[in-house]
């Protein structure tokens, strides 16, 4: 228990599944029944329904989200001499999933208080061995795609959009994963959609991307013993696809909850020196699977100690740029200042679906004590 009596989680993954436990229940003993365990009505009720919800024709279920990048990156013929452009602020399996399709990572800044790519610098970055982007949509709020967009006709890219982290956000109305040339999903447990282990979706409206991917997912074909390419094993298994249909019908509800959070964040965060809230541009709808404050007063370690001793759980997201990580410092090539500056400040605070008023106002009156010098005391703020 905290020094004031509140514990916070960063997460709860119990909150979710105790609303679901019977329903969960009930299909996990239709698939023991059934025996079906790999493809089946179950995956293909599931990818009708995530393609629908992503506005797009098409929804090809695989084993994880590293791999949904992996195998669009190959079915939109990235490989070997290619060069991939992609914020430095990502997760790292954005750089990996570069890596395994044989290209190579070319890494971007981005924007100080949204933390997505700087679209102005992609330009700067192409060369003649250019061949696509991905754009990641972080922490749930769509990058602006927009310019992405026209910079990849303009110079004959493919665009992948790094969609893991936002199931449901909007760019203008379309949804995250609709806009380029495929989506990548992640469904680990934490995420706004998340399986009950570990899954993964490529979205696409492009028919032949999608045949592609669905060889691509299963060993180099669609039906047993078909091998028409080198393939992979990286099917989606039915019951992390029952799952998923379950909790797709939240999805939307559990989203307004997060924006709601963040909205009280916002307002609280607003009256706090030193602490700087995110920014959500016009025209985004961002779904808030991690809410992400800089702290340019004091030390965001000794910050994260502090609500740790008051029961309040954080996370840092990342605590390095890719390009400073050992195993991508062979790929750098210019240095990235925001990112760079940003990297020892910015602390992810609790976001799930599940947070009272009561859990934000304590999160907030803390971060105002600490700004203020008390480090030792909570002083209250009022919602």
């Amino acid at each position: 228990m905290g020094a004031a009596g509140m514990n916070v989680p960063f997460t709860d993954l119990k909150s979710e599944h105790r609303l679901l436990r019977s329903e969960l229940l009930a299909v996990w003993d239709q698939m023991l029944d059934s025996g079906s365990f790999i493809g089946g009505s179950a995956v293909e009720t599931f990818e009708k329904a995530f393609a629908d919800h992503c506005e797009t024709r098409h929804a090809i279920g695989v084993a994880n989200g590293t791999d949904a990048l992996v195998l669009a990156l190959k079915a939109l013929g990235i490989g070997a001499g290619d060069e991939v452009i992609l914020p430095v602020n990502s997760f790292v399996a954005t750089a990996e999933a570069v890596v395994l399709a044989g290209a190579t990572p070319v890494f971007a800044d981005v924007i100080p208080n949204t933390y997505n790519i700087d679209t102005e610098l992609i330009e700067t970055h192409i060369t003649k061995r250019t061949k696509a982007i991905v754009a990641v949509h972080l922490y749930g709020q769509p990058c602006e795609m927009g310019s992405i967009l026209e910079i990849a006709k303009r110079c004959g890219l493919r665009v992948v959009e790094d969609a893991a982290q936002a199931h449901g956000a909007r760019y203008h109305g379309r949804r995250a994963g609709s806009m380029g040339d495929a989506g990548c999903f992640s469904f680990y447990p934490a995420k706004n959609l998340g399986a009950c282990g570990d899954g993964g979706a490529v979205v696409t409206n492009d028919a032949m991307v999608a045949q592609k991917v669905r060889k691509l997912r299963d060993h180099g074909g669609i039906t047993k013993y078909q091998h028409d390419i080198p393939g992979h094993n990286s099917r989606l298994d039915s019951m992390q696809a029952a799952a998923l249909h379950l909790k797709l019908a939240r999805l939307d509800a559990c989203n307004t909850l997060r924006r709601q959070h963040a909205a009280v964040y916002d307002r609280l965060i607003s009256a706090i020196d030193g602490i700087v809230a995110p920014e959500e541009p016009e025209g985004i709808r961002g779904v808030y699977h991690l809410y992400v404050a800089r702290i340019e007063k004091g030390d965001r370690n000794d910050l994260q100690s502090f609500l740790a001793e008051h029961g309040v759980q954080t996370g840092i997201h990342y605590p390095l740029p890719i390009h400073s990580t050992p195993a991508f410092a062979s790929f750098y090539r210019s240095p990235c200042p925001v990112a760079e500056a940003n990297a020892p400040r910015i602390l992810s605070l609790p976001m799930f679906a599940a947070l009272g008023d009561d859990q934000l106002e304590y999160v907030a009156s803390l971060l105002a004590g600490y700004a203020a010098g008390e480090r030792r005391q909570v002083r209250a703020v009022v919602i």
